[in-house]
């Protein structure tokens, strides 16, 4: 087992989200986004001041993509929306999937430009969700019969994704076309975590190829090799954080966002940090995310 760095970091949001997830960062305004998916809320952090707000959203979103300076996409409950920044306003784009129980969960646009997201159902029912790949409106279905999709990233050369459902809690990785970001073979098993403490939840990938995943649960983000090897693991102040996001300048920090979902008062009691959101305190070698292709 890789050594637990102690946390060395600090909160840069005291709101307590009951799932919190979803984070990503745009470079050019500097700002943080994340959501609160069951508060129906989407978090906006200007780093270098503080600045902070949070939107009410009239579903649950849990994906967000910049497209240009003035409209960013989000993945929700009742589809794919373009959401207008100055006014807020928000306009319905695609449907995702006929399936009123589900909801959207992880996902992450590919350097092409294309979007990868996965659904769920509201209550994780067994093998409700699928992974979609979204390329303009154009909606294809790549994975079914998944319970929790999760993880979902890609390495800096676009040719390979790696998604998980944290229900099975084994990561996978596939080749994929890097112009087009539809896969060229079938998934195969990265790491297998199933008998592993906590759930592989959120994930990016770094420019040195490098997996970051938070570990639901298990109070740490991890680090994996693209072979599938475990090289690190960095303590997170709450016990159920869910996805990071490089953040800064430079993409040189580590935000991770968390969730207080599923405690009773006595967990919550013993996890005052559950749902804030932090800087992990490291420095890493990051990316920023693509835009979406409209």
């Amino acid at each position: 087992m890789t050594d637990l760095v102690p946390f060395s970091g600090r909160t840069l949001s005291e709101a307590a989200c009951e799932l919190g997830e979803g984070p990503t960062f745009d470079p050019d305004t500097g700002t943080a986004w994340w959501f609160n998916i069951t508060g129906r809320e989407l978090h906006e952090l200007h780093l270098e001041s503080g600045r902070k707000a949070i939107h009410s959203l009239p579903f649950l979103g849990s994906v967000l993509a910049t497209i240009d300076p003035l409209r960013q996409l989000i993945a929700s409950d009742q589809g794919l929306f373009v959401r207008d920044t100055e006014s807020s306003k928000l306009r319905h784009f695609a449907t995702l999937e006929e399936k009123p129980g589900n909801r959207s969960n992880d996902g992450r646009v590919h350097p092409c430009g294309a979007l990868w997201v996965g659904t769920m159902g509201r209550s994780a029912e067994k093998h409700a969700g699928a992974i979609y790949h979204v390329a303009g409106s154009r909606v294809t279905r790549l994975y079914g019969n998944i319970t929790i999709p999760n993880a979902i990233c890609f390495s800096p050369d676009g040719a390979t994704a790696y998604f998980t459902d944290t229900d099975v809690n084994q990561l996978m990785r596939v080749d994929i076309d890097p112009a087009t970001a539809l896969p060229t073979g079938d998934p195969v098993l990265l790491s297998d975590e199933s008998t592993s403490p906590g759930g592989v939840d959120g994930a990016v990938c770094d420019a040195d190829g490098l997996i970051w995943n938070a570990r639901w649960g298990a109070s740490a983000v991890e680090v994996y090799k693209p072979d599938g090897r475990k090289v690190a693991r960095y303590a997170v102040p709450a016990t159920q954080p869910s996805c990071p996001a490089f953040v800064g300048a430079r993409a040189e920090r580590l935000l991770v966002t968390s969730a207080w979902q599923g405690m009773d008062d006595a967990a919550r009691a013993a996890d005052p940090q559950g749902g804030k959101t932090f800087d992990l305190g490291i420095e890493v070698k990051g990316r920023f995310e693509p835009a979406f292709r409209l």
